[in-house]
């Protein structure tokens, strides 16, 4: 499309000793070519500007170059640019092609401008940023996880990303076939940081289930010994009582002497049979008090222990993980073959 009213025309000729007459007007031609952005912002672009006839044959205008080779005109186009903001210029090459319109041939010129993207601003606004919050990602591991802090991290974490996603899609040209290594790098770091939350959750749930399993042997242990010290004191009262009768039907007077003597043998057997069960009572306390402290002290902690091994594994994954992926997007990055 060329713009009017952007130069004014100029007024002189140019006639030549051969009479070659030659007239020269600047115009302002803006012009629009499809962009590769796959590799952004590490890309290179090249568009096309053609110039042909619209209705004219080679016959009747006959379009070229002026013969010069594509350094040169490289070298010109330099010096006449002055200013050179988001691309810069690598080089321009021109030649002549042939093609066929509305039944005849026509020439067309054909120039190609190479550019390439300066890079350093997205790096630093958003690539950079990006790799920090992984880095911050990767210390939480060093967070305690007893509390709900590292949950509460993480989660600030992801969402920062987030918006660092949102502002991609500003920056980003939408005018690409593929996508684009910058959103598979945004989208990977999310996924990872993602795995990252659910593993610091998943360690929190056994943390609890840890605290939730002591509790409940607590009660356990002190039910089970209650209840076992209730029916021990229950039998040694009734062996007592026992004795107690046997005592007072003892000192009866409406009993004879051998009989006495027999009652006196019983209550005496009674007796110390009382004293036994209460030793043998006393240490079968001792005992279970024994194997209940070592089941608890074998099963306390297995939760927790299992966490910190979850924890441990993930963290070699989660390393290896980042490490894999942030090389393969630096290859990718670097490789010579654009899209």
């Amino acid at each position: 499309m060329t713009e009017k009213d952007k130069a004014s025309p100029s007024p002189y000729l140019s006639i030549y000793h051969n009479g070659r007459v030659e007239f020269r007007n600047d115009q302002v031609v803006l012009s629009t070519c499809k962009m590769h952005v796959y590799k952004f912002p590490f890309d290179t672009q090249s568009c096309n500007l053609s110039f042909k006839s619209i209705f004219h044959d080679d016959k009747e205008i006959y379009l070229r170059n002026n013969s010069i080779n594509n350094s040169t005109v490289t070298e010109l186009s330099r010096k006449m640019m002055h200013t050179q903001y988001e691309w810069l210029f690598i080089d321009m090459s021109v030649n002549n092609e042939v093609v066929e319109g509305y039944g005849f041939n026509q020439t067309v010129v054909i120039y190609t401008i190479t550019m390439k993207r300066r890079s350093v601003l997205y790096v630093a606004n958003f690539i950079l940023p990006v790799l920090f919050f992984l880095l911050l990602d990767l210390s939480s591991f060093l967070i305690s996880d007893t509390g709900g802090e590292k949950l509460g991290f993480k989660v600030t974490v992801l969402l920062a990303v987030t918006v660092m996603q949102l502002l991609l899609n500003e920056i980003l040209p939408s005018s690409s076939d593929s996508i684009p290594l910058i959103a598979v790098y945004c989208i990977g770091i999310f996924a990872l940081m993602l795995l990252s939350l659910l593993e610091a959750i998943l360690v929190k749930h056994l943390i609890e289930k840890e605290d939730e399993t002591d509790g409940d042997r607590s009660l356990g242990e002190n039910s089970g010994n209650n209840q076992g010290g209730h029916n021990f004191y229950s039998c040694f009262r009734e062996i007592r009582r026992l004795s107690h009768h046997a005592s007072v039907d003892e000192v009866s007077s409406h009993e004879t002497p051998s009989v006495s003597l027999s009652r006196k043998g019983s209550s005496s057997i009674l007796t110390e049979v009382s004293f036994a069960l209460e030793k043998v009572s006393d240490e079968l306390q001792e005992t279970r008090k024994t194997m209940t402290l070592l089941s608890s002290n074998r099963k306390s902690g297995y939760w927790t222990r299992m966490a910190k091994k979850v924890n441990k594994i993930f963290l070699i994954f989660y390393l290896t993980a980042v490490t894999v992926f942030l090389a393969y997007m630096v290859s990718l990055w670097n490789s010579a073959e654009g899209k």
